[in-house]
């Protein structure tokens, strides 16, 4: 069934402007600034490696050191990755004497990718 949608047109067969609807669009429609924002939050859930920080952060507070055994990288590797992290405020850190400990920032981080986890495994 699938197959069959995906060969149906991607363009209406005639020109029908929906007034009632564009101005639900119009009204809920976020500034182009608010939406630029999203996207560039979305491009850094576009990357493996950061997926699998934070995946690794849903489950427990971490240093540096055991992001790098887990994931099987250099520190080096991880602190950059963390590093962008932080600057999108996706996860926070805390120290604790020679160590600093990495968590998500807050529920929404761990509700997006349990809801994107959810998306990629409907219908499968």
């Amino acid at each position: 069934m699938q197959k069959d949608l995906d060969k149906e047109p991607v363009c209406c067969e005639t020109v029908e402007v929906h007034e009632d609807l564009l101005r639900i669009v119009e009204q809920t429609m976020p500034e182009e600034t608010e939406l630029y924002d999203l996207a560039e939050l979305f491009k850094v859930f576009g990357d493996s490696t950061r997926i699998r920080i934070l995946f690794v952060l849903s489950s427990a507070e971490v240093c540096v050191c055991d992001l790098a055994r887990v994931l099987n990288m250099t520190q080096s590797a991880i602190s950059h990755q963390l590093r962008i992290l932080k600057q999108n405020k996706l996860v926070k850190s805390r120290r604790e004497g020679k160590s600093i400990f990495y968590s998500l920032a807050d529920g929404h981080v761990s509700t997006i990718i349990a809801q994107g986890r959810d998306h990629i495994e409907e219908d499968a």
